[in-house]
This record gives C-alpha cells, sequence and structure tokens, in this order.
C-alpha cells in the first residue's frame, strides 16, 4: 500500500505567498497535505555561475495517481522558470495515515 503514495517537494521564492501557494494544492484535492518549511538559503548553479538566494521548502504529500495533475497544477501556479518537482517514493508507513492521505486527494468528498 505504502508505494502508491508519494512526497513531492519543490521550493518557493522566501517573498512568494507560500501558504496560499500550498492551501490552493491542498483546496483543489491535489496533495493531502502541504508543510511549508522556514526560510533556508539554497545555493545553486544557474546559467553557468553560483547563485544564492532565500527559499522557502515546501513538502507535499499525496498519490502517485495525483503526480501529473500536480505537476500541471504546480507548473501554473509557480514563478519559476523551472520549479523544483522531486518526487520520492514512500516505501513505510501508518496505514491510517496513508489512507488519509488516499481520502483526502483526488474527487471531492460526496455531500
Amino acid at each position: 500500500m505504502a508505494d502508491e503514495y508519494v512526497i513531492v517537494l519543490t521550493t518557493l521564492p522566501v517573498d512568494a505567498d507560500a501558504s496560499s501557494f500550498a492551501r490552493t494544492l491542498v483546496g483543489e484535492r491535489l496533495a493531502a497535505c502541504a508543510s511549508v518549511l522556514a526560510p533556508m538559503i539554497s545555493i545553486y548553479t544557474w546559467d553557468g555561475d553560483v547563485a544564492e538566494e532565500q527559499e522557502r521548502q515546501v513538502v507535499l504529500k499525496t498519490s502517485r495517481e495525483a503526480v501529473p495533475a500536480l505537476w500541471d497544477r504546480v507548473r501554473v501556479l509557480h514563478p519559476y522558470d523551472v520549479p523544483e518537482f522531486v518526487v520520492v517514493p514512500i516505501v513505510d508507513g501508518n496505514d491510517a495515515y496513508l489512507r488519509w492521505i488516499d481520502e483526502s486527494v483526488g474527487k471531492p468528498a460526496s455531500s
């Protein structure tokens, strides 16, 4: 069951509204949970130079099935030309938590 779920990592500039970004993805049921981490320093190469920027890591918990739709939406919402979008499989976990991910992602619950 665990291999049906993933963690998706992305970063946003520190001045972006990471909370709104995360709320949108959870509200659209593309992720069960989004954790917005504290500002950090990212050092990376870009256009042949070493760059350093403040960013926030956003950790998204979702189903493997939701990844294509999540990626489509991240591309629309994300301010970077080349956003980080790294999918890490969940190899094991609390069955109740994994079921909660399943219930939280996808079609809206029936009223």
